[in-house]
């Protein structure tokens, strides 16, 4: 029997990071759609090998980081439990490696490409699994803490804050230091508009995504006797009140209709397996509205050229899905109980110290050092060492 729920566990866990790997192509459509025709393919590009440098930086270092846990030892001590230990840390990678794809929507069509690899291999290597070795690791006696302060743990069931707000915060830190695309915002204050080239890929991207998402909830119970249907009706709700905020607050526009559901998807991981689902509801429609309110804010108002909006969706949307927990999860509210609303508060504020100071270090070291911009010529012409090398073996293609 112990052998029959090994196996059981550790597919149940695969299949949780296969949908969650299918996310990272809604990451990639999800930018393709977005950004200039001319810089589709560096988005495409950017995605898939961030993936591929996620995985080294967090298996040789960020795992450890973690969970104090290394791969260096016997294939039979590696194989216990039907190799259950092995997709375990390929489902968390796969939280970890939507660090890099969340900001590189922030810093879309101007970044070059080999600083970013660097910044990717930082950030899921060191910055990322230090919150998460606190969050879920019981690191430095954090949640003790927060238990003895406030009655209960720090909360955060599928990544709220651990994965969406710390990206998010990661991603305003990067695109402050970035600067705005050459020529979206005027010295006159004028705002050049730079609509999205496919509205069909970001709308792939968003369904993709969405689809992948109740991987990425329900398989964070990570064993088959914890799985709840509450998760799953939890996400949902969210998705469906995320949807329909985004679409009454931005007035049918396609954009925030289809990043709608993402930010209810955002905003619910953190207490779907607390919450009922009223209060995921409530906590989806909060999410869709807050999403395009500062979204239209900091792209207009205050000139924060961010891309594809990471932070308002996941840096904001995931700190309100950190608060939402402790709100919706309270008894009093209908949910399972087990949050305090103090604990969900300082550990949501930590994580953005955290991210903001990891995304501070190490994309003002790599400004500081090698620089984050393309060249002004590479640009205009939506230019880097991937567009290069395509248009070089067209052009040898064509010759032959």
């Amino acid at each position: 029997m112990e052998t029959l729920k090994a196996a059981s566990d550790t597919l149940f866990i695969l299949l949780g990071a296969i949908m969650v790997l299918a996310m990272h192509a809604g990451f990639a459509f999800l930018e393709l759609g977005t950004v200039r025709k001319k810089n589709q393919v560096n988005a495409l590009v950017k995605i898939i090998v961030d993936f591929a440098v996620s995985t080294i930086a967090y298996f040789f270092v960020g795992y450890a980081v973690a969970y104090g846990v290394t791969f260096f030892t016997g294939a039979e001590a590696l194989t216990a439990k039907s190799g259950y230990d092995l997709v375990k840390f390929f489902f968390l990678l796969t939280f970890a490696a939507a660090i890099p794809a969340i900001v590189s929507g922030g810093i879309a069509e101007r970044a070059r490409f080999n600083p970013q690899l660097a910044a990717t291999f930082l950030l899921v290597g060191f910055v990322y699994p230090f919150f998460e070795g606190i969050a879920w690791n019981q690191h430095f006696g954090v949640q003790a803490w927060f238990k003895g302060a406030f009655g209960e743990e720090f909360h955060d069931f599928a990544g709220s804050v651990v994965v969406h707000a710390v990206g998010g915060w990661i991603g305003l830190v990067a695109v402050l230091l970035l600067g705005a695309r050459r020529g979206r915002y005027s010295k006159e204050g004028g705002i050049a508009a730079h609509p999205p080239s496919s509205i069909p890929f970001l709308a792939l991207g968003a369904w993709v995504l969405s689809v992948g998402w109740f991987g990425f909830n329900v398989m964070s119970a990570q064993t088959i006797e914890k799985i709840s249907g509450l998760v799953a009706m939890n996400s949902l709700l969210a998705m469906a009140g995320g949807t329909i905020a985004a679409f009454v607050a931005g007035r049918n526009d396609p954009g925030f209709v289809h990043n709608g559901p993402l930010a209810g998807l955002v905003a619910v991981c953190a207490g779907s397996d607390v919450m009922h689902p009223l209060g995921a509801l409530a906590t989806g429609l909060v999410a869709g509205g807050l999403f395009v309110f500062m979204f239209t804010l900091t792209q207009n108002r205050w000139k924060i050229d961010d891309v594809l909006g990471v932070w308002p969706l996941h840096g904001l949307c995931g700190a309100w899905g950190g608060l939402a927990a402790g709100i919706f999860g309270a008894k009093a509210l209908g949910g399972l109980g087990g949050v305090a609303f103090g604990s969900q508060f300082v550990g949501t504020a930590l994580g953005i110290l955290v991210a903001v100071t990891g995304g501070a270090i190490v994309y003002g070291a790599l400004k500081a050092t090698v620089g984050l911009r393309l060249d002004p010529e590479d640009e205009f012409n939506g230019a880097d060492l991937t567009i290069h090398k395509i248009s070089a073996t067209a052009e040898r293609e064509t010759a032959w």
